[in-house]
């Protein structure tokens, strides 16, 4: 037979709530920074992809000049085209080049989640929780 009372009371109902909204305010601090450090690492993604574009529309735009100058002669000249149809070539091969570029910054872009998909699940998760406790 064991004569020992127990010493430890069971916690009171206000401890338990304010250990609860406690461990809720931590919670949400959490998510708070976990949201933070996603959306500057989809930013940093629409930056890259931003650039990428700037670039591609920039190479387009200054090849297109040079090229269209020169290689619109060179065809003209050696091959004895008509001018028109020097054009052409030298449009063709540029517009596809300008394309080429154009759909590789879009595709990045595509690539930037604009809702952080850890956040969004760990929301769910902690929603879960507290339905739980409740």
């Amino acid at each position: 037979m064991d004569d020992r009372i127990p010493t430890d009371s069971p916690p009171s109902m206000t401890s338990l709530l304010g250990g609860i909204v406690s461990d809720l305010q931590a919670l949400i601090r959490q998510e708070i920074a976990l949201a933070k450090t996603e959306m500057l690492r989809e930013w940093d993604k629409a930056k890259t992809a931003a650039g990428s574009m700037a670039v591609g529309a920039a190479v387009l735009a200054l090849g297109g000049f040079f090229l269209c100058v020169t290689l619109v002669c060179v065809l003209a000249e050696v091959l004895k085209l008509p001018w028109w149809a020097s054009f052409l070539i030298v449009g063709g091969v540029l517009a596809v080049l300008g394309l080429v570029l154009f759909y590789t910054g879009r595709n990045q872009a595509a690539q930037v989640n604009v809702i952080p998909p850890q956040t969004a699940e760990t929301m769910k998760e902690n929603v879960q929780w507290i339905r739980n406790q409740t």
